[in-house]
């Protein structure tokens, strides 16, 4: 009604004047230049006119137009064009429909007068031809009554009234003599065109009914599909028209039903697939007339038969079948042969002797071509496999070929079918496979061609196969389903005892659906880790294919989200003994701890450190013994022998795949970096809510935030240590960005940059001696001229790393310590420090041993001879190499011992001691000492080397005061891994001490007349007085000191209610306990205060109780060993001896007024309260 209303108010209201000139014009621009119909314009839209037309026949119909306007401009339209007349005549009949319901109506009497008028200008043909008998009647077109029952007889004569045949018309002769014509032995000669001529004869002669004719030749060619080339152009030339052929055939379906069990397609369906594939018929004219069900899949496998491709796959297109049956799919799998055979005998012969079976071409020449190049297998194999998809399975033969020409195309420098062969896998190959019955060989033939694609097309491939495949394919989901069942029963038996059947039946079973498989092992290895081993024993019964998809699997459960620390600790378990065992390739499983990195979830660094610890062998123990400790100062053969917990044996494989892994693709620096990075930004990123909002305890998060940067430290370690050791120095110097860079643009701490730089560093220094010494003209080498050319060599090495450090720290720190000192002190190790004669004798020793037993045992015959021989060789590189560690220490002493003079600059005022102790601390020591174990020990090492070498301007008094005075903020801010480094930094330090304490004569020949022990500071650096340097006795007032600032910081962490806090304090007393407490009196204070944490936490916090416990045992096993009365000499009121001593040495005088404060407040100690934040008094109930 919204087009009429335009009409109207357009065109009607102003007719008379300008309405009809408009519509006129309107009119013939929307169908000029017009050739074909009016009623569309040159873009294929509709044009309007019939529209036009509806809305002014409606206005006359209406009373808006006059009867007689109406009729002329219709009149002046219908010349415009031919067609007009036409479209005018179908809205006509539109009206008459919306008009005949009323026939009184006033609408239906304008609508008779408008159609009486058209007849004017109108056929009289056409209106007869378009309106209905009773709209003609009602205008007056039909005027004779006797229509009706004219039309009424001829209706029933031709519709309903049965035709009379006169069966003597057509003589049985000529059907016999049609018969002997179709049906005799036909020369090769003869022709179509003859048997045409002779049929049509008969025809006429005999009066044959042309159907029945038809119907007869069908029936002979049926009887002889072979003749083709004879009956195809015979039924073409005698009928045109495929309805009439598809009516007779579907006549003869009708009456037939394929049974199930046919051994071969019926000839009337190889004759309906050769009409089809000559396009006699069209696919449409037929599929109806096919009744049965199985009709289709049969006509499916007859055109197959005859290699009428197209046809089959716009038929099988057709079918709601998700994967093509038997039959069909073997019929295709016959054509492929013959399709690819030229392809794969020029290019995927196996050996040139094999000739094998050559399968003849088709003989079709409708058929397919064959494929002579890889090109050729995009137009019909390719199509034709994704076609078979998973019922490739039915002829593993063609499967095999497949795989062997994808492979020979993979290997090619332009992979012509790379994207062809990965739709080829996913759709049919991978499929094909499940539904095998545990065939080995195919899935190693397969993994051939997919380890030739990247893990990302891999990993791409095995999770379409394993979570979308099956949900599409029914055949899939009951594989999986049966699968599922028997790894339930076979997870519910598996144990060490029948590794060997359950790891077969595992390994079979794997052949087809690995996938299925794997992730229900996994779920159970996290609910139940001590199936770990006999997992990862049974997996050797897997092929590379399920070692394969094991590895996706396993990134797959990593990553899903909500996995819980157990399980997450099961699965990083279970993939490095799986990945040690066995070969799976490791680069997406690095690359999925990288990824999980740069999106700061450190959480995942676990399953790296598993993989370095199982596959290379290093492993990040903090809980070393002594003497563990002791040997990691040693060379790489004592470190393998003492210093880890288990032998590192059998490595040598598996650290070769690792580091091909990590190294191929790029991902060893990076690692590093990340775990460097994100050993920071875990603690800024990770669980920074508030525990009040979260419902946590207090101290959890800060727990769980230290576990996580020590879990980040450890790896980091674990890595660098790796890298260095798997490396080739050059190769390992060419991958690590230079020292600056990490600095600067990686923004990774000091101690990180220079402990991965430091291979690098002893690597070009001896390299440069190596080059002094070929170029060196003595043909003598003695220790001196070996300790120069050292001594050039690491000025040459130092000196770009000096250039590049100095601008990096603020001039004001250069005033302190310089940057030799600096780069010096990180560029060392304790290998470099100290030999480990001690540890070098025990292992010696013990192998010495174990050669003489092996000796000894007669029982094992070569065998043990083989094992003498190994010992004897290890002890000969074991003495070999700590040779050249005494050398090498012998040069990095004298180094020093040259350098050490320009370490600290000198300056006047006494604060100058404090601002470099501080420096030291805060650049050097603390960064260092908490970074590993063996750091630790090397901080406490060097400071007594710096002692040792009377370094000028450097208090080794003041250092320790520094060290021991201040150790509460910095307990309080280590993770549980830095408390235990820190702890036994300074138990290294304190046992240095405690040395000189106990030793008079080890304190003067190791501490008198040393710079270190100055205490009295001059601008002119001369220490001529003998009262500069602190006694013995002084000095043991101030290790009473020390122990008295120790105790008193452990007291403010025990009694701070803080989780981080005891947790710490506790570790550091577990690790100073060799040489702290030595007192009677502070063991009672620390014992009561753990004892108070015990009753506290005992219901509390678990873990703080257990460590709270230990302490207290072996705190308790040491008290006989306690000693009050000689640990100093107690200074006493009136006592003028001591008082003249200590009046000339100011740290005695500051001993002097710390013990009389101490006995004027009678057990009086000042405490921190951290709740305060201010000092308060507590009674201790001792006096100092």
């Amino acid at each position: 009604m919204g087009s009429f209303g335009k009409f109207v108010a357009d065109y009607c209201k102003n007719w008379e004047k300008s309405g009809k000139e408009q519509l006129l014009k309107y009119v013939t621009q929307s169908i000029k230049d017009e050739e074909k119909s009016p009623l569309f314009s040159k873009s294929g839209k509709l044009s309007g006119l019939s529209q036009t037309i509806y809305d002014l026949l409606l206005c006359g119909l209406r009373g808006h137009l006059k009867k007689e306007a109406v009729l002329s401009v219709l009149k002046d339209i219908s010349a415009l064009h031919a067609d007009i007349p036409s479209i005018a005549l179908d809205v006509v009949c539109v009206l008459d429909a919306e008009t005949c319901h009323d026939v009184q109506s006033e609408e239906r009497t304008n609508f008779c007068n408008i159609v009486r008028e058209l007849e004017g200008f109108l056929s009289d043909k056409l209106l007869k031809e378009r309106l209905e008998i009773d709209t003609l009647q009602d205008v007056g077109t039909l005027k004779n009554k006797n229509f009706y029952t004219k039309f009424i007889k001829i209706k029933t004569k031709l519709y309903y009234k049965q035709r009379k045949f006169n069966l003597f018309r057509e003589e049985s002769e000529g059907y016999a003599k049609l018969i002997v014509e179709l049906n005799q032995d036909i020369s090769e000669d003869m022709e179509w065109t003859n048997l045409l001529e002779i049929i049509q004869s008969l025809i006429g002669c005999f009066n044959l009914d042309p159907n029945r004719v038809l119907d007869i030749i069908l029936e002979s060619f049926e009887a002889r599909p072979q003749l083709d080339h004879l009956f195809i152009p015979l039924i073409k030339n005698y009928m045109g028209d495929p309805q009439v052929i598809s009516e007779v055939l579907g006549f003869k379906l009708g009456n037939i039903e394929v049974l199930d069990n046919y051994k071969e397609p019926p000839q009337l369906m190889t004759v309906i697939a050769l009409l089809l594939q000559h396009h006699i018929i069209s696919l449409d004219d037929i599929y109806p007339w096919e009744y049965w069900t199985n009709q289709k899949l049969v006509l499916c496998e007859a055109l197959l038969t005859v290699n009428a491709w197209r046809e089959f796959a716009a038929l099988f297109g057709r079918l709601p079948t998700s994967s093509m049956p038997a039959r069909p799919a073997t019929a295709l799998c016959g054509m492929l042969h013959a399709l690819v055979e030229p392809l794969y005998r020029t290019q995927c012969r196996v050996a040139p002797k094999i000739i094998g079976i050559p399968i003849p071409p088709l003989k079709s020449n409708l058929a397919p071509p064959a494929c002579k190049t890889f090109e050729d297998m995009k137009n019909t194999v390719i199509p034709a496999l994704i076609l078979l998809g998973p019922s490739l399975h039915y002829d593993p033969i063609l499967m095999y070929k497949i795989i062997r020409i994808l492979r020979t195309a993979r290997s090619l420098k332009e992979d012509p079918l790379h994207y062809e062969a990965l739709t080829v896998l996913d759709a049919a190959i991978l499929p094909s496979l499940t539904l095998m019955e545990g065939n080995c060989c195919m899935a190693e033939e397969v993994y051939t061609l997919l380890k030739l694609y990247p893990y990302q097309c891999r990993y791409c491939l095995y999770s379409r196969w394993k979570n979308e495949a099956g949900e599409r394919m029914p055949s899939l989901m009951r594989v999986r389903g049966n699968s599922l069942q028997r790894i339930k029963h076979i997870m519910k038996r598996v144990s060490k005892e029948n590794i060997k059947p359950q790891g077969r039946l595992i390994g079979k079973l794997s052949h087809a659906a690995p996938a299925f498989l794997f992730d229900y092992m996994l779920l159970q290895i996290q609910t139940y880790d001590n199936l770990i081993g006999p997992v990862v024993e049974s997996l050797k019964y897997l092929t590379l294919l399920s070692l394969d998809v094991l590895g996706f699997c396993l990134v797959e459960a990593l990553g899903a989200r909500g996995l819980a620390p157990a399980w997450l600790q099961a699965l990083a378990a279970f993939a490095g003994a799986a990945f040690k065992k066995h070969n799976i390739e490791l680069t997406a499983l690095l690359q999925f701890v990288a990824n999980r990195l740069k999106a700061q979830q450190s959480q995942d660094l676990l399953i790296l450190k598993e993989i370095v610890q199982k596959m290379a062998g290093i492993e990040a123990a903090e809980e070393m013994t002594p003497e563990q400790l002791d040997a990691m100062a040693g060379g790489e053969l004592l470190k393998g022998e003492a210093g880890y917990f288990s032998q590192v044996r059998n490595t040598r494989r598996s650290s070769a795949r690792l580091k091909e892994a990590i190294v191929g693709n790029n991902l060893d620096i990076a690692l590093c970096i990340l775990s460097a990075q994100q050993r920071h930004c875990c603690v800024w990123k990770e669980y920074d809510d508030d525990p009040a909002v979260t419902g946590e305890p207090p101290g959890s998060q800060l727990k769980v935030v230290g576990r996580l940067a020590d879990q980040c430290q450890d790896a980091l370690v674990q890595l660098g240590t790796f890298l260095a050791s798997s490396h080739a120095p050059d190769e390992y110097a060419a991958r690590l960005p230079p020292l600056p860079e990490l600095l600067r643009d990686y923004h990774v701490d000091a101690d990180v940059a220079f402990f991965l730089h430091r291979p690098v560093i002893a690597q070009k220094i001896a390299a440069k001696m190596e080059s002094l010494r070929k170029h060196s003209d003595s043909k003598s080498d003695t220790p001196e001229k070996s300790i120069e050319r050292y001594n050039v060599a690491s000025k040459e090495a130092l000196e770009p790393i000096l250039q590049s450090i100095t601008p990096m720290l603020s001039a004001r720190v250069w005033e302190d310590i310089s940057p030799e000192f600096y780069v010096t002190f990180w560029s060392l190790s304790m290998y470099d420090l100290r030999v480990p004669v001690e540890s070098y004798e025990r292992e010696i020793e013990r192998l010495k041993i174990a050669a003489a037993n092996a000796a000894k045992d007669t029982s094992q015959g070569t065998k043990g001879k083989k094992e003498q021989e190994r010992f004897n060789t290890l002890i000969d590189k074991l003495q070999e190499e700590r040779r050249r560690q005494q050398e090498h220490v012998a040069r990095v002493t004298a180094r020093l011992q040259r350098e050490c003079a320009g370490w600290f600059p000198t300056r006047a005022a006494k604060s100058a001691k404090n601002e470099t102790v501080t420096r030291l601390m805060q650049l050097c020591l603390f960064p260092r000492c908490v970074f590993t174990a063996a750091d630790a020990l090397y901080c406490a090492e060097f400071v007594h080397t710096v002692h040792s070498l009377k370094t000028p301007n450097f208090s080794t008094l003041l250092c320790y005061d520094r060290l021991f005075c201040d150790i509460t903020y910095s307990v309080m801010s280590c993770t549980e891994g830095e408390a235990a480094r820190y702890g036994t930094f300074l138990c290294k330090v304190l046992g240095t001490a405690m040395r000189w304490h106990g030793d008079k004569q080890a304190f003067h020949r190791e501490c008198a007349h040393y710079p270190g022990f100055v205490t009295k500071y001059r601008v002119s650096n001369q220490f001529t007085e003998a009262n500069d340097h602190v006694g013995y006795e002084n000095y043991r007032h101030v290790c009473h000191k020390w122990h008295y600032k120790i105790t008193k910081a452990m007291v403010v962490c025990l009694d701070s209610g803080d989780y981080v806090q005891i947790r710490n304090a506790l570790i550091v007393l577990i690790r100073v306990l060799p040489h702290f407490p030595v007192l009677a009196r502070l063991a009672q204070i620390i014992e009561k205060k753990v004892d108070k944490v015990k009753d506290e936490e005992k219901t509390q916090r678990q873990d703080l109780y257990v460590l709270a416990t230990v302490y207290s045992g072996q705190l308790r096993n040491k008290g006989p060993n306690m000693r009050e009365s000689d640990f100093h000499q107690t200074l006493r009121r009136g006592s003028l001896v001591q008082a003249t001593d200590v009046g000339k040495n100011p740290i005695a005088r500051k001993n002097l007024n710390v013990n009389r404060d101490l006995q004027s407040r009678k057990g009086t100690k000042r405490r921190i309260d951290p709740k305060k934040n201010r000092p308060e008094n507590v009674r201790i109930g001792i006096i100092i």
